[in-house]
């Protein structure tokens, strides 16, 4: 095998390489059907753990530059003759390949055609970038298009795997075989994209921004939000002896086939191997992918690394100017953060190498910790800072390790018995409301109180501002990100520690909860605090009540108490609802005389896309509504719907990892929808200029939960009693009482539910 390094960019050679073949049989379809994205994607597919293992399915010998002696003659005679043995077989298994594909209806380039690859394919998901737009509205780009898997322009493909460490800079190792395969993921959907820890509005570099990325000055490119306190020294841009990356034209943090990040470049080739100057080109697009995405703000005292093996596909070797495109294929905080990108090298118009499954990761120091020591004792600064330049004590990594990852990384070692089993876990991806914690007064062990401060960004580009038929955050945020905040304080304080062989689930019970002002907190950093007020610990249970308060920019916005509970699987079991495991019927249904019903068609709405918002994408929780006029309790309006429930509903893979359970908040959102409906259709809306809805201020709401909707429920049904419409000049309010059914039993209950209609600048209620 030959080996180079870029260090004097010499070739280091071993005269007597292996000459037998070593690999698996090759697989006439195996890599090339493995590689093609699904065309249907899962529209909620299951989180990924861990990156998927790199597979490299055979590698042949390579060609080594031998001496002049007779033996080393006589050994490259015979090493020669084997090569083209073996590409004289590859030949004749790349027409099986290429007949078997076709029989199959796919479409495969003739060996001696060109590749010309087409527009980005439109992703699923979300496709608005974090920088400027075209002056269509289309995504702005530059240079060469997408990548795209072929190989019509290879005449070599490889093998590569790096080497790296920044003191002896990148060595690159590549043999020709069969191409290296890995499972590739359907596009991002706008709940599972990779939220980046930092924002930066930086979407081009010119060479003097690259060189300070090269010299570690990160904060300097992107902005003080990057910024470590000199806690990654380290972390810097690679310097390419063969090849480099000139000038970054444009940057996305969600563009690209996959939705996760694309990268259009200007490039120099300067060495004569390509392969050393393509993935020098390729590991820089990665770095610089990484940093902007702020995956190296999860560590401290940490460097890049290589990930496994990756392909190189290679044309006619070149020098000079070039172009590139690098897409991100995966990206991840698990087990360590991490991403892979595909990429593209264009010169004079013409492909001239492709780079696929290039992995990146960052990795702390051997022997450096990297989360709580036993007792939640923090040994350390672990890199992470605020908006507002404080430290934090656990960061994204730590709350993406708590949701789905190692929970003795995420909390300390005492939680690492919980691994592989159902255990209390934060919601994940786009449910994830809770980023930093930045400081806990208290105690693990000690459960009579306790207080902690924790942060969640609030980007303008997330899933729920988009999806939902509110002006501002919609109410389902508001609980979610109190409630995670609260939970994460007495998981963190060791309420399930008072008998850790049990596994417990976790539950909220009731709550009440208030906004106090209208705030837009479109990319603001919610500062939530937290107040452990009470423990209980029954056979089976735990109990906790907590007080918790939302600010933004110092000043509150949100308050409440709630009550929680750590259940084992015996608890869980013997639920009886609300009503003392009696199926109390909803109020049309025990109707002696069945009431005029008309109904509301909330899907033919929201597919027309006219009028007022609509709850769209995840939000959309129900499509119809039966109403009775002058119904219900307060004889003011009557409401009733019922959602089909599956195993597929998008909310199970992510509430709860191990333990899926709708969240009571998506519950209490869909009560609030049927609300909405009603006073668009009824026309209070039409009362108004500009009608839009927000949450109301001043409204205490009340709920309690004696059950959870879980994926084997074949179906939710919701009740609302319309209580009372108040109005003030510029906005109109409805208050109501709510029940919510699983088919066995009522499970919810909410007091004083309401919605507000306001005019766009109306005064404050």
């Amino acid at each position: 095998m030959s080996t180079v390094d870029v260090r004097n960019g010499d070739p280091m050679t071993t005269p007597l390489d292996a000459l037998d073949f070593d690999g698996e049989p090759f697989d006439v379809l195996a890599w090339t059907l493995a590689l093609e994205p699904d065309a249907h994607p899962a529209p909620s597919p299951q989180p990924t753990v861990t990156p998927t293992p790199t597979a490299v399915r055979a590698t042949g010998p390579t060609s080594a530059q031998l001496g002049a002696d007779p033996i080393s003659q006589l050994v490259q005679q015979v090493r020669s003759e084997l090569v083209a043995a073996h590409l004289s077989a590859m030949a004749v298994q790349t027409a099986w390949q290429r007949q078997a594909i076709g029989a199959l209806g796919h479409s495969v380039p003739s060996a001696d055609s060109t590749a010309t690859l087409g527009p980005t394919a439109a992703p699923h998901g979300p496709t608005a970038a974090d920088g400027p737009s075209a002056p269509n509205g289309t995504t702005a780009t530059h240079g060469p298009t997408a990548p795209g898997r072929s190989t019509a322009v290879a005449e070599q493909i490889l093998a590569a795997t790096i080497d790296y460490t920044p003191a002896s800079g990148l060595t690159v190792s590549a043999v020709p075989g069969h191409p290296v395969t890995f499972d590739l993921p359907a596009p991002a959907t706008s709940m599972n994209a990779f939220k980046m820890l930092a924002r930066t509005p930086i979407t081009a570099m010119d060479g003097s921004a690259l060189a300070a990325l090269a010299r570690g000055e990160i904060a300097a490119v992107f902005g003080p939000a990057y910024d470590q306190d000199g806690a990654n020294p380290e972390i810097r841009l690679t310097d390419g002896a063969h090849g480099r990356l000139v000038e970054v034209l444009d940057v996305e943090g969600r563009g690209g086939q996959w939705a996760r990040g694309r990268l259009a470049a200007t490039c120099r080739i300067d060495g004569p191997d390509l392969a050393v100057a393509a993935t020098e080109i390729g590991w820089q697009a990665a770095q610089v992918l990484a940093l902007r995405a702020g995956l190296h703000l999860c560590l401290a005292g940490a460097r890049f690394q290589a990930g496994e093996a990756f392909e190189l596909q290679l044309s006619t070797s070149v020098t000079g100017p070039a172009e590139l495109v690098a897409e991100v294929v995966q990206i991840d905080l698990l087990p360590r953060p991490w991403l892979r990108i595909n990429a593209e090298i264009r010169s004079g118009g013409a492909v001239v190498a492709r780079v696929y499954g290039l992995t990146l990761e960052i990795r702390e120091a051997p022997g450096l910790p990297i989360g709580p020591a036993a007792g939640g004792a923090i040994p350390r600064f672990f890199g992470r800072r605020n908006v507002f330049g404080q430290r934090a004590l656990l960061g994204e990594f730590h709350m993406t390790h708590s949701a789905r990852g190692d929970l003795g990384i995420a909390l300390g070692p005492e939680f690492s018995a919980y691994t592989g089993r159902r255990a209390t876990r934060m919601p994940n991806h786009g449910l994830q409301l809770c980023d930093r914690v930045m400081a806990v007064d208290g105690e693990r062990g000690t459960l009579t109180g306790g207080t902690g401060h924790t942060e969640y960004d609030s980007p303008a580009d997330a899933w729920y501002y988009a999806e939902s038929a509110n002006a501002s955050m919609p109410n389902v945020v508001y609980m979610e990100t109190s409630l995670q905040s609260a939970l994460l304080l007495g998981y963190f304080l060791g309420a399930t520690l008072t008998a850790p062989a049990e596994d417990y689930s976790l539950r909220n019970l009731d709550g009440t909860a208030t906004v106090l002002r209208e705030v837009d907190l479109r990319d603001k950093t919610i500062q939530q605090t937290s107040r452990l007020l009470d423990t209980t610990v029954l056979t089976g249970a735990v109990l906790q009540t907590f007080a918790y308060e939302l600010a933004v920019d110092g000043e509150p916005f949100y308050a409440g108490e709630s009550l929680f509970g750590f259940f084992n699987a015996r608890a869980l079991a013997n639920q009886n609802g609300l009503d003392n495991g009696e199926l109390v019927p909803p109020w049309l249904d025990s109707q002696a005389t069945r009431p005029v019903v008309r109904v509301i068609d909330v899907a033919a709405r929201r597919a027309a896309g006219t009028g007022m918002a609509c709850a769209s994408g995840h939000l959309a929780m129900l499509d119809a509504i039966e109403v009775v006029d002058g119904g219900g309790t307060y004889g003011h309006g009557y409401l009733r719907a019922v959602r089909p429930v599956g195993p597929d509903d998008w909310f199970f893979g992510y509430h709860f990892f191990m333990d899926p359970v709708m969240p009571g908040s998506l519950g209490v959102e869909a009560v609030l929808q049927a609300m909405q409906e009603w006073a668009v259709d009824t026309g209070l809306a039409a009362e108004l200029e500009a009608p839009e809805f927000v949450v109301p201020v001043g409204v205490p709401l009340s709920w309690r939960y004696r059950g959870q909707i879980l994926s084997g429920d074949a179906e939710m049904t919701l009740e609302v009693h319309i209580k009372s419409v108040e109005r003030r000049r510029g906005r109109i309010r409805v208050i109501g009482e709510a029940s919510v059914w699983k088919p066995s039993m009522r499970i919810y209950e909410l007091t004083d539910v309401a919605v507000e209609l306001r005019d766009a600048h109306a005064e404050p209620w």
